[in-house]
């Protein structure tokens, strides 16, 4: 049977965040790092027709982009983005799809680096996710936005492989590229397993 992992690089790091997703309990991320890649908030999407529409906590106008994390290829990238790799079916790949609806599977097996020696022959085949060309922004759109919700539950998610990793996330990520915001959802398709608070 093939052992098949998916590669975090934001908040599916969180273990409470992947079982919702997954809908079983997940024990493990095993702490691994993306040679060749880059993390960005370089994924956008349309705020005010996606399954989920957020308004400005503070005055209600609805921001016109949302910014979430992707990653991409850079063979210049200085570090590799850290992350975690979670053990999943076939069939999970599939409910994983309809929560990374802006993006594409990509196969990333050769370029997983696990931190652990015994980590290294763990998975046969492992994935992660990129950003779909319609919804990859190199440069923020006017008027995007971040979700404070999502860079907080991020940068929690990494603080649960200890500080170090959580500093390594920083920097590798930070600052911020456009407004960081306090969202309210205002409107709601949003599927199973997909996440409500950003």
């Amino acid at each position: 049977m093939t052992r098949i992992a998916v590669f975090g690089y934001g908040s599916l790091v969180d273990p409470a965040s992947a079982s919702a997703t997954l809908g079983r309990k997940v024990d493990e991320v095993v702490p691994a790092r993306l040679r060749g890649w880059r993390r960005r908030f370089s994924q956008a999407r349309d705020n005010a027709t996606c399954e989920k529409t957020f308004a400005r906590a503070d005055d209600g106008t609805i921001p016109a982009w949302i910014l979430g994390l992707n990653v991409e290829r850079n063979a210049d990238a200085e570090e590799a983005p850290n992350g975690g790799l979670i053990a999943v079916t076939e069939a999970e790949l599939a409910r994983l799809d309809v929560r990374e609806i802006r993006y594409d599977r990509v196969e990333v097996t050769a370029e997983i680096e696990p931190s652990g020696a015994g980590d290294r022959n763990r998975f046969d085949r492992v994935i992660t996710y990129v950003a779909k060309p319609g919804h990859l922004a190199i440069e923020p759109p006017d008027g995007a936005v971040i979700l404070r919700r999502y860079a907080e539950a991020t940068e929690a998610a990494f603080e649960l492989f200890g500080p170090a990793a959580a500093d390594e996330y920083r920097r590798t990520t930070l600052p911020y590229p456009a407004e960081v915001i306090d969202g309210v959802l205002v409107r709601d398709r949003i599927p199973e397993g997909n996440p409500r608070e950003w």
